[in-house]
């Protein structure tokens, strides 16, 4: 831990192998599993928004509702409604009227014909509160900006926030995550199916309807990385606490191995949990292992999970070697036994969350 102290800098790397059976985890604008060509093949892929979005729903079991962020463009009408919770004599025209002002010295632009915001914006119900709050007690137009930009929402300052009409109001990310890919080729495959019509006559033999259903099943690599410093510059930049920043290390650990996209849920009941963990913590930059994967895992009659774990260590070893120093703590866990304590100090994930959690008080409190 004394070890962490001495660096300039802190990563904290996330490499996952997980595998889901027949499923469509995130699908292309066709219907299809999403795939990418990868060391020549094609791989089963699933992008980062996905799993990002996955994660911010996860969050949801962390934090409270209000401090967990939300895309709309129809803020309007949630700002007008809290203003009516808030000063219930207030009619919803001039409700309405009040939330479009504060929106706008807010310094988001609306449209003129229906009044929603001109892009979709990242924000909190504690912001919107704290909008309408100010409104209703007609406060002076510059808190507008600072309510917005002082008390970021928990995903805010891990994803990041966008917007070109009002670069005041952005968020760097502190946060990055890859698009997920089988560390094997895949080949996507059809379920043809039909559905019977319950009230078609009994002479009627025929299905009610007939499709198809393309799916594949995939051992992924997955990888995130978390930029500790740049997260903790929202300590003395906004009202986010020492805390706050802590927890949302914590919470992003724990959702980003435990979380799953919903796509096609119901027809595949893909609810998986990885296969193995392995957390790294660096002092030079981030370092994605995926090219362990470069050259595809080949089918053996033993499943992908084994091969894949030891190619990874293999890899991480000779990339230790060679390019990059060996990380400040390493720490792991694995359903199998192939080799992860050689690179990695293995524990339960609870255990692995804690000690994480224990890295960024340390690391918080050396740069304030």
């Amino acid at each position: 831990m004394d070890k962490i102290k001495e660096t300039k800098r802190c990563y904290i790397d996330i490499h996952v192998l997980q595998t889901v059976p027949p499923s469509c985890v995130n699908r292309d604008d066709t219907g299809s599993p999403k795939t990418a060509i990868y060391g020549g093949v094609t791989r089963a892929r699933v992008s980062s928004q996905a799993w990002k979005q996955a994660v911010r729903q996860y969050f949801k079991t962390f934090f409270d509702i209000g401090t967990v962020g939300f895309r709309s463009k129809l803020i309007v009408g949630e700002v007008a409604k809290t203003i009516r919770e808030l000063a219930p004599d207030v009619d919803c025209k001039e409700a309405e009227k009040k939330a479009k002002e504060a929106l706008e010295k807010a310094g988001f632009k609306l449209d003129k014909k229906d009044g929603s915001t001109k892009v979709l914006i990242y924000i909190s119900r504690d912001q919107i509160k704290e909008l309408a709050n100010l409104s209703v007690n007609k406060e002076k137009d510059e808190k507008y900006k600072e309510a917005i930009k002082d008390k970021p929402a928990v995903d805010m300052i891990l994803f990041g926030r966008m917007l070109a009409e009002n670069p005041s109001l952005n968020y760097d990310a502190s946060v990055q995550v890859a698009h997920a890919i089988s560390t094997h080729a895949v080949q996507n495959e059809f379920d043809y199916f039909t559905a019977v019509d319950d009230l078609s006559p009994e002479d009627n033999s025929g299905a009610g309807h007939i499709g198809t259903a393309e799916f594949n099943s995939a051992t992924l690599y997955r990888y995130a990385t978390i930029n500790v410093d740049e997260l903790a510059k929202h300590i003395s930049e906004t009202r986010i606490t020492p805390e706050e920043v802590i927890e949302a290390v914590k919470a992003f650990v724990e959702a980003f191995c435990k979380s799953m996209p919903t796509g096609k849920q119901n027809s595949f009941a893909n609810n998986t949990f990885p296969d193995m963990v392995y957390i790294a913590v660096r002092g030079d930059q981030p370092v994605s292992l995926v090219g362990a994967f470069e050259k595809p895992i080949k089918a053996t009659g033993e499943g992908y999970v084994d091969a894949s774990e030891r190619a990874l260590i293999k890899y991480a070893k000779n990339a230790y070697q060679l390019f990059v120093s060996k990380p400040e703590l390493s720490l792991g866990c694995s359903l199998g036994e192939n080799g992860l304590n050689d690179i990695a100090e293995l524990k339960n994930i609870t255990d692995i969350i804690q000690e994480i959690g224990e890295v960024v008080t340390k690391r918080v409190g050396d740069t304030q």
